[in-house]
């Protein structure tokens, strides 16, 4: 008498290539757009690290050349450029190194008006001042949820990061 069972005891046919792993995207699928306040953030970063070389370029002397206390401006400089970078590129924490940045220098601005105003400059406060307005907007936008959110770098449920999860 014949078998009842409805499995069959052929083997299964499979397809030669692997099934795609899930949550993968295909190649085809372009990246997610780019909030608009991104570039703008990043923007405002290279504006920060212009200020910040500015500042170092006042500090320099041609009697004495370089000196050590022309480092501080000229790393966060260097910070805001990698900030800048990174935010662009939507990398993760991106926004945490340009709002850092912005922070630092928005400080050191208000220490060098507060010396100003000791010392009785009432144009170099008003210099300073007006060179308050890039660090506070590149804070202001550092901190907006969307760049928060495109530099966020999320991870899939399997728990490795991948290129293509950059929203």
């Amino acid at each position: 008498m014949p078998s009842s069972s409805s499995r069959s005891r052929a083997p299964a046919r499979r397809s030669p290539r692997s099934a795609p792993r899930p949550g993968a995207r295909p190649a085809a699928e372009p990246d997610p757009e780019r909030p608009l306040v991104v570039p703008f953030a990043a923007f405002f970063g290279l504006l920060v690290a212009a200020e910040d070389g500015y500042l170092a370029w006042l500090l320099y002397t041609p009697e004495v050349g370089w000196d050590w206390f022309m480092v501080g401006p000229l790393v966060l400089a260097a910070l805001a450029l990698a900030g800048a970078a990174l935010v662009w590129s939507g990398r993760a924490r991106g926004w945490a190194v340009l709002a850092g940045t912005a922070v630092l220098t928005l400080v050191g601005l208000l220490v060098l008006a507060a010396f100003f105003a000791v010392l009785g400059g009432e144009q170099a406060v008003l210099s300073t001042v007006l060179l308050l307005v890039g660090p506070v907007t590149c804070l202001v936008l550092a901190l907006q949820r969307p760049v928060r959110e495109w530099t966020r770098g999320r991870r899939p449920p399997g728990g490795r990061r991948t290129a293509t999860a950059a929203r």
